[in-house]
């Protein structure tokens, strides 16, 4: 079928968010133009906005507008924990559970070297770098119970008792080969009360 070139490209645009194939694209391009054209241009000025503004911390590398995030800057988070994740949805997770007080480092990915990703694509030479701060005695692991995240989880491991830092793991609540960013804040404030020591 032959749609007009800036229906077309409305949906491709569409189509570059998870989960959404050509389908799905067409109804929400049928939706925005049809009946939410107010909408659609809100939604297209906050993605702008968002892209110009939003960058990652210096410290943890959570999106933010700064150059160091609020729960970076507040100075009654817990400077001994530090909680590596995989990625803003997981951070989002384990933040919204309320029961972790401490810092955090966003690895942006995990390693995979069938898909070209190693040490240097995660950055691991900056978590090894706040790993050297003072004040850190424990590193919270809180990868995704997958071959990738475990793989992620056994360097960072290496990382952290090279430095004779305490290394844990979510515990119980998190099942094997689940996604961090799908499971429930009680959940995963279980598994942060319930950490226990890293396997090597």
């Amino acid at each position: 079928m032959q749609f007009s070139p800036s229906f077309q490209q409305l949906i491709d645009a569409l189509r570059c968010l998870p989960t959404v194939g050509q389908k799905t694209a067409q109804r929400m391009a049928l939706h925005l133009l049809e009946r939410d054209r107010a909408g659609a241009g809100h939604l297209a000025e906050a993605i702008g906005e968002a892209l110009e503004k939003l960058g990652h911390c210096r410290s943890c590398r959570v999106f933010t507008e700064g150059d160091i995030c609020p729960i970076c800057a507040d100075d009654q988070r817990d400077d001994r924990l530090l909680c590596v994740v995989e990625s803003p949805a997981d951070w989002i997770a384990i933040e919204s559970s309320g029961a972790y007080q401490g810092r955090y480092f966003l690895l942006l990915g995990r390693l995979s070297p069938l898909d070209g990703i190693g040490p240097d694509e995660l950055k691991l030479d900056q978590l090894a770098a706040r790993l050297d701060q003072s004040g850190i005695e424990e590193v919270i692991l809180a990868t995704s119970a997958t071959i990738e995240g475990e793989a992620t989880a056994g360097y960072v491991t290496e990382l952290a008792r090279s430095r004779g830092l305490r290394v844990t793991r979510l515990a119980q609540g998190v099942p094997m080969g689940g996604e961090l960013e799908y499971i429930d804040a009680s959940t995963l404030s279980l598994a942060l009360k319930g950490r226990r020591e890293a396997e090597s």
